[in-house]
């Protein structure tokens, strides 16, 4: 790939991105400031929004299972 091109991303890794930034927004909150300087990082909505769109593409290409977003709980009587 020549160097000065844009490099391209899978579904896949761009959902492994999308999941370490909101891992940093809901560790590291949305925004601080040191000093004078200020870091303001992606919207948690937004990111989001597109790791739902992102999975989907994944699902789409065949290489995740049926029921791959579902969770199970069990529920021990009192």
């Amino acid at each position: 790939m020549p160097e000065n091109s844009p490099q391209q991303y899978d579904a896949r890794t761009l959902l492994a991105e999308v999941d370490k930034a909101i891992a940093a927004v809901m560790v590291g909150g949305q925004s601080y400031k040191i000093g004078s300087r200020q870091l303001t990082r992606a919207n948690l909505t937004e990111l989001r929004n597109m790791r739902a769109d992102l999975a989907a593409q994944v699902a789409q290409e065949g290489d995740a299972c049926l029921l791959g977003n579902t969770s199970v709980a069990f529920f021990l009587g009192r």
